[in-house]
This record gives C-alpha cells, sequence and structure tokens, in this order.
C-alpha cells in the first residue's frame, strides 16, 4: 500500500522506523522486536540507508525479509549523495520489481571516508533533484522528504530552509517525516512555517526516547545537535542510573505524543533504534491499541 493512500485517512498514523543490522545477533535481535511490535499495527515501517549509500546491500535485504515474512508495508530510504542517475535508476527498477512502492527521498550525508565527494555529473545536487527523478521516471512510487523543526545543520538561514523544502514538496513529495525533537513548540512552529510557504502535504512528527546518557550524548553529537531543553536535562541528572533514565525518557516522549495526538498531529514516526522497549512501554502508557485507534 502506498504511504500517500494510508496518510489520507483521517485517523492518526503510527510508524517504526529501523536500521540494517551487522551481525547476525543483530538482525535476530531485530526480528525479534519487529515480532513484538507487529501486534501494534504500525501504518508503516521504514529502513535507513547509510551515508552515501554504504549498507546498501544490508538496506536491500532487510527490505526482503520484512516482504517475504511479515505483511507490513515497507519505506526505503535512499540517499543520493555520490550516487549517479543509472545508479539511482537501477536501485528504484530493483525495487519497483519486488513490489517496493514507497521511498524516503534524501541527499544523505558525505561519508565519513570521503569526506569531499562531489556530484557526479548528472547526479543529484539536492533532495529535490532526487524527488522529481523519481516522480519523473517512477510516476507510481510514493516519495517522502525530511523536515527539521530545530533547523537543517546546513542551513543556517531559517527562511532558506523552508525554501528548500518547499523545492521538495513542489517536485512531487507526498508527505514529510521530521527529525526528531523534544519540545513539541518546535515541531508546532515549524508546521505554522510551513504552512505560511504554502507546503500542504502531510507532516509526521519524528519521536525518539532517550534510554541512556550514553545515547542522549549521541543525539546532542548528531549533525546539527538535537536541542535538549533545561527539563529534561534536569530530570536526566535526577537519574541514579540507566535504568531510571530511560524510564525519564519514556515519560518525556509519551508526554510529547499525548500533547501530539491532543493537536491532531497527522502521524507520529518512531524511531526504534531496533529494540520494541520504549515504543511498546509508550504505546502503553497511552493506552494504544493499534495503530488507527486509542482507548479513550
Amino acid at each position: 500500500m502506498l504511504v500517500k493512500d494510508i496518510l489520507a485517512s483521517a485517523k492518526t498514523s503510527f510508524s517504526f522506523e529501523f536500521f540494517p543490522p551487522k551481525t547476525p545477533e543483530a538482525w535476530e535481535n531485530l526480528f525479534c522486536s519487529i515480532k513484538d511490535l507487529i501486534p501494534l499495527h504500525p501504518s508503516y515501517v521504514s529502513v535507513t540507508y547509510g551515508a552515501g549509500g554504504s549498507t546498501r546491500d544490508r538496506t536491500h535485504e532487510l527490505i526482503a525479509r520484512l516482504r517475504q515474512e511479515t505483511d507490513l508495508t515497507v519505506v526505503s530510504h535512499l540517499t543520493c549523495v555520490g550516487s549517479s542517475r543509472d545508479d539511482i535508476r537501477g536501485i528504484l527498477s530493483k525495487y519497483q520489481n519486488s513490489g517496493v512502492m514507497n521511498i524516503l527521498a534524501l541527499r544523505g550525508d558525505q561519508p565519513r571516508t570521503n569526506c569531499d565527494q562531489t556530484v557526479p555529473t548528472g547526479g543529484f545536487p539536492h533532495a529535490a533533484d532526487l524527488v522529481a527523478f523519481i516522480k519523473e521516471l517512477f510516476p507510481g512510487m510514493c516519495v517522502g522528504v525530511a523536515g527539521f523543526p530545530e533547523g537543517h545543520p546546513e542551513t543556517p538561514n531559517r527562511l532558506a530552509e523552508i525554501d528548500f523544502l518547499k523545492a521538495k514538496v513542489d517536485a512531487g513529495a507526498d508527505y514529510i517525516v521530521t527529525q526528531l525533537f523534544f519540545d513539541n513548540r518546535d515541531f508546532y512552529d515549524f508546521c505554522e512555517r510551513c504552512e505560511l510557504a504554502g507546503i500542504r502535504v502531510p507532516i509526521l512528527a519524528g519521536i525518539m526516547p532517550i534510554t541512556t546518557r550514553q545515547g542522549m550524548t549521541r543525539m546532542a553529537e548528531l549533525a546539527g545537535g538535537a536541542r535538549l531543553p533545561a527539563r529534561l536535562l534536569k530530570a536526566v541528572a535526577r537519574a541514579r542510573d540507566d535504568d531510571f533514565v530511560e524510564n525519564v525518557g519514556i515519560h518525556w516522549a509519551t508526554e510529547q505524543v499525548r500533547d501530539l495526538l491532543d493537536h491532531k498531529v497527522r502521524g507520529i514516526h518512531f524511531y526504534t533504534l531496533n529494540s520494541s522497549r520504549a515504543t511498546l512501554k509508550i504505546y502503553d502508557a497511552l493506552g494504544v491499541t493499534c495503530s488507527t485507534q486509542l482507548i479513550p
């Protein structure tokens, strides 16, 4: 099923993101998590794609297993940095032939091993170019793009940032999934600025619970760095160990989701880090019984 058709429903969507594992043990752990999450009936799941296509084979393998072993609607991330049009055409043809018709189109980060990589002749300087390419050659595909409530790390000009997002939508993007954020006010402001720019596609809120102090540090070290509110930092500082940090992080994320649902957000996208634990606890706290119903 196409994600845009799922989002055409009036009901809030709930989706989960996974990344391709590196070891046999990690593969086993991931599919145990997926088994735990399937009863929640997610609207769709997505699979990440490493910088410069570094996880291409593992991304394809994970998507193939998800399609073979589950009934989940699957979205494949696709980055274009360092890729030629022939490269991308070949990947998309492979997906189309295997029935994968949902793509999250991203420019992508430069691989750490080749930070000075240039755009190949006839390549894709921006994600908007990738969106336009997909829509021209594979018009039956549904295409999502990324949004940045706290600002894009490479675009300090917040006016230009929305212009670039509008270019992706004008090129044919069907919906927007945001990067993680910890203050819902940033998300609401982002949505209002999108509306002012004439962006009318659905916007899904990206949520990633903090589960350890080390994980919180990694989030702060991401490109651009996640903005961590002082109230959250104080709560984490009071926690005596990572078990309590996890409780703090899950409670914070639960309240974020509760508030987003009260504001009738179009969808919630959980960055699961290949674990079911935090997501299951959030669902349980909110009384979520499936991807389209909430217990009153």
